[in-house]
This record gives C-alpha cells, sequence and structure tokens, in this order.
C-alpha cells in the first residue's frame, strides 16, 4: 500500500503548520500508529512561545535553520537548533517554553509528536549534539526503541534522516524489524518514487509492506517514520493522542 500525503493535509494558517498523518487513512485514528503528530515550523525574527504543558507525549525536536533558548519545568535551560537537537519526554505532566531568535537566518525545522508506550512515564529530556548537520546519502538512525541511537523512545518507533544530492537516488534502509510501517517525508526538495510518485516539500507517502526508490533531480532532505502498529501505545497523549477520541 501506497498512500501520498498532499501539502494540503497540512492544518494551520500560521508559521506552524500540522500534520495528523491518519487522517489520510480514513481509519479512525489521526495517527499513524505511534506517530502521532508533525509540525513544520517556519519562523521569521523574534517569537515567544510561552510555557505550555504536555501530557503522555514524546517530542523530537528537528530544527535545522535558527536558534531555539528552550526552559522546563525539569530545569533545563538549553539553547538547540541545527545540530543540537533535544527529545522531550513529557510522561505524566511537563512544561515547556521556548524563545525563537531567526533574525540572523529564519528558523525552520519539525517538531515531532511520537506517542509513548505506556502511559505517566517519568518525564525526561535528553539533548545530543550531531556529529554532522546532515547524513549525505545514506540513511541516518536518529531515534529509536533500542539504544542504538541518539534518541530512544518508549514505544517501537524509528526515525531516520537522509540528504540527497541532484540527480541521485536511494533505496529504502534495512527494516529493524518486519511488518512495520512507514512514512516518508520531504523536509525540502522534491523526489519521485517509483518513476510515478512526486512528492515535493510538506509532502509525505505512508507505505505498508512496500519497498521503493527514490529519485531527486534537484536534491532532497528527507525524514523516514517506522513504526509497529501492533505494539502497545497509550493513544491519549495531550498533542500525539487521537483527537478522535
Amino acid at each position: 500500500m501506497l498512500q501520498k500525503i498532499n501539502s494540503s493535509a497540512f492544518r494551520g494558517n500560521g508559521p506552524i503548520k500540522i500534520l495528523y498523518p491518519g487522517l489520510v487513512l480514513g481509519e479512525g485514528d489521526t495517527g499513524l500508529g505511534s506517530i502521532g503528530r508533525i509540525d513544520h515550523a517556519t519562523f521569521k525574527g523574534r517569537h515567544h512561545i510561552a510555557m505550555h504543558p504536555h501530557v503522555n507525549d514524546e517530542i523530537l525536536s528537528y530544527f535545522r535553520t535558527g536558534k531555539v533558548q528552550h526552559r522546563d519545568s525539569e530545569g533545563f535551560q538549553e539553547t538547540i537548533g541545527g545540530g543540537r537537537m533535544m527529545l522531550m519526554k513529557a510522561g505524566k505532566f511537563f512544561q515547556h517554553e521556548e524563545d525563537i531568535d531567526s533574525t540572523a537566518e529564519p528558523h525552520e525545522g519539525l517538531q515531532i509528536f511520537i506517542r509513548p508506550g505506556e502511559k505517566d512515564l517519568k518525564p525526561q529530556v535528553i539533548f545530543h549534539d550531531l556529529d554532522k548537520l546532515y547524513s549525505d546519502q545514506q540513511w541516518r538512525l536518529l531515534a529509536s526503541p533500542a539504544t542504538d541511537a541518539a534518541f530512544q523512545f518508549s514505544s517501537r518507533t524509528w526515525i531516520y534522516d537522509n540528504r540527497l544530492a541532484a540527480g541521485t537516488s536511494a533505496g529504502l534502509p534495512a527494516f529493524p524489524a518486519e511488518q512495520l510501517t512507514g512514512l516518508l517525508y520531504v523536509y525540502q526538495g522534491a523526489i519521485t518514487v517509483n518513476s510515478d510518485i512526486h512528492l515535493r516539500k510538506q509532502e509525505g507517502l505512508i507505505f505498508r509492506d512496500e519497498g521503493f526508490e527514490v529519485k531527486t533531480a534537484s536534491g532532497s532532505e528527507l525524514v523516514l517514520f517506522l513504526t509497529d502498529e501492533q505494539a502497545p501505545i497509550y493513544k491519549v497523549g495531550m498533542y500525539s493522542g487521537n483527537q478522535f477520541s
């Protein structure tokens, strides 16, 4: 199964565009397995996002440009962005605020809301500095349920990224388990899948039991999500939960 996600599937008219990936499938869940929600943010200038709560969400901040000053109820105060990433495991209750300074360059990135494996886990905040900003021509594992990645989710969820140069192609990475559902997201640029599916920035492809090749004429930055739809998850997180429930 291959299901395209058009850019029109995003909600919101401001600097944050919100994708509930399950809506395109019409299966009664706004999420896709453990992938609850994906926010694509683009800010210019200075912005303050006031202190606000999260409950039972695991949020990976994948910011490519710009800087964000993060403060939270666990006592952390850090600058993230570019090669410095953050995973907030909200658990039972967690609050944070952000100051965005995009005066030197626009701030753009993803906030990825993953459903936890169980309810009310202990809050935790993890920071990680990437060895390099981009992973060129190969899939880089950023987060997984195991300790073989920079960040560890409590659910069976994997996230990779890859930057393809113009005129190149790539297959999918070796999957860490069988019967996983995937979501391929075009963060920048444009790609063609199997010669007949064309995807541009802020579009994606949900796939089950399918392999394919990706080609790009002009270059592209890709984010790949894998989820085990049969594994236990908590679907009532504040932002990651099923919005139909």
